[in-house]
């Protein structure tokens, strides 16, 4: 099973025990939780959309802070004694992935639903249909109107 998350304008594919880098989250608790855009489970189905994804939840544990390699920037033009340098570190947040929770009350509401169409189905075919008379099609009063128009 594994979940494609976003997180910091990036995305990230992760599945349980994943430990992952994400841009730094301000005031976090010690659990995240993240609404995935893409879930594939055990058994190979994907689920995508708002609506079948609004209650799939990806669990994580904040590890800790740590920060990226340095990058160096520097801005050179030759012959005018222009230089410029600056260094920059990224900061982010370690996140452990315990859980993707798939909700299970929807194979449950799926049932009922398939029944309750099979029963009018049934009572349809009982009854028996009406007849409806088809109505002649408008005569045109004069040609030359229908010409002209």
């Amino acid at each position: 099973m594994y979940a494609i998350i976003r997180s910091g304008g990036k995305q990230a594919k992760v599945t349980p025990g994943d430990v992952i880098d994400v841009e730094r989250l301000k005031n976090v608790g010690e659990e995240v939780e993240f609404t995935p855009l893409f879930v594939v489970d055990d058994k190979g189905n994907s689920i995508t959309g708002r609506a079948a994804l609004g209650d799939v939840k990806v669990r994580a544990k904040v590890l800790g802070e740590t920060k990226g390699d340095k990058i160096d920037i520097f801005k050179y033009k030759n012959k005018t004694g222009y230089r410029r340098r600056q260094g920059h570190r990224q900061r982010y947040t370690q996140l452990e992935i315990t859980a993707i929770d798939l909700p299970k009350a929807k194979k449950a509401a799926a049932k009922p639903a398939k029944e309750a169409v099979a029963k009018p189905a049934k009572e349809a075919a009982a009854k028996p249909a009406k007849k409806v008379a088809a109505k002649p099609a408008k005569k045109a009063k004069d040609a030359d109107q229908t010409e002209g128009a």
